[in-house]
């Protein structure tokens, strides 16, 4: 067996079933499940039908750098989106099996295990980055969100030792599970270290279209990238996927876009790997790049469940509305697990402890588990759902923080 396997930590789901170990719901009151960020709003019909019609696609074997179509629909999406003047869709595209399988993958092509190599984490952090780093052979490091910052990684708590080893940084921007947008400044000393460093940066964007302000969207990797003059993405790759944008996470449909020598590498790999997309994902996956209404919709469906729940959460818990993305983040009266185990046990309300999403960083001088006392809510269920929780949440909050 590969030894490296026994360095992986348990999934925070597995540690919340752990938790949840001999709870008794109360008979009184429905389960109403808000840990776990996969989108319930209805997919779009027009995509569906998209799969329908295009079912003849499986009847090949499709290929790993996609099909010519969906490329250039992801491209324009690009371009159109992040006011970008180009993007090659033969050189600077590639289709992905989702952004969590390319998010793994692409670590295992870009590290040398032999040199050393450290991987950044932001803290809290998507699980995926830190397992691809391990059987990847490197060390991944966290790095803490500061909240003083809005929840911003506190890259200037990195010393220049650890810069020198870093060969990869993963960033997520809307973040999970804070919903906090990186700033220009940000990226401009991000790629200032890239440039000194010569690390990749790895930026996965799953949540950019998840926005409360239809004037002001996220600003993206790319986006950045060319306003400081990046033209060729140098050492730089964003993530992104269909599942949150389209509602549609089992069709698992992504892409990788950025730096084409990068890209080039990622394709070989890929090769052998055997992650190609069906035709038929293909075909209802330009039909999603290529529509913006139901996109336009669905951040309508969010921002309702935000307008609607923070007003009845905010009287009884520290809690704000994120920048973006579908998730709350408040603090917990005391212990963020006793606090979701109690809540389920009372309420038959289900969220996810934060420190099951975080590290203790304080061996690297950081400080401690940037997760504890918090618990991340996602907002995915339906309107009444939501509200009807946010309720129970707060019945509970009060006499909880009183007892």
């Amino acid at each position: 067996m590969n030894p490296r396997l026994g360095a992986l930590q348990p999934y925070p789901f597995e540690k919340l079933r752990a938790l949840h170990a001999g709870v008794v719901l109360p008979a009184d009151r429905r389960p109403i499940n808000l840990s776990i960020g996969e989108p319930k709003h209805p997919t779009p019909a027009f995509i569906e039908d998209a799969v329908r019609n295009n079912l003849s696609g499986l009847s090949g074997y499709p290929l790993t750098r996609g099909t010519d179509a969906l490329r250039s629909a992801i491209a324009n999406w690009l371009m159109r989106r992040y006011d970008l003047p180009s993007i090659d869709p033969a050189t600077q595209v590639l289709p992905v099996l989702g952004s969590r399988e390319a998010l793994f993958a692409f670590a295992q092509t870009v590290l040398d295990p032999d040199a050393n190599a450290r991987v950044l984490c932001p803290n809290p952090f998507y699980q995926i980055y830190e397992g691809s780093a391990l059987l990847a052979g490197a060390r991944p490091t966290f790095i803490n969100a500061d909240a003083s910052r809005d929840f911003a990684a506190d890259w200037d708590s990195v010393s220049d030792d650890v810069w020198s080893e870093t060969q990869l940084i993963y960033v997520c921007s809307p973040g999970n599970p804070a919903g906090n947008v990186m700033t220009l400044d940000e990226w401009r000393m991000l790629f200032d270290r890239a440039d000194r460093h010569g690390f990749v940066i790895a930026a996965d964007e799953c949540y950019s279209e998840i926005y409360f302000d239809e004037a002001h969207a996220p600003l993206g990797a790319l986006e950045a990238a060319h306003r400081l003059g990046r033209t060729d993405f140098h050492n730089l790759i964003c993530f992104s996927s269909l599942s949150k944008r389209s509602n549609v996470p089992g069709m698992r449909s992504g892409f990788v876009a950025g730096d084409a020598k990068l890209i080039k590498q990622f394709l070989l790999y890929r090769t052998y790997h055997g992650s190609a997309m069906s035709d038929v994902v293909a075909a209802a996956s330009v039909a999603a790049w290529n529509d913006e209404a139901h996109v336009i919709d669905n951040r309508r469906m969010y921002t309702e469940k935000f307008d609607a729940v923070l007003p009845i959460l905010q009287p009884v818990l520290d809690v704000t509305r994120p920048q973006a993305a579908f998730y709350l983040w408040p603090r917990t009266p005391g212990s963020d697990t006793d606090f979701a185990r109690a809540l389920l046990e009372q309420e038959a309300v289900t969220v996810l402890p934060g420190s099951f999403l975080a590290r203790d960083a304080s061996a690297d001088g950081r400080g401690g588990n940037p997760g504890t006392g918090r618990i991340r809510i996602a907002l995915v269920a339906p309107l009444d759902e939501c509200v009807a929780a946010a309720h129970r949440i707060a019945r509970f909050a009060k006499a909880y923080a009183t007892r």
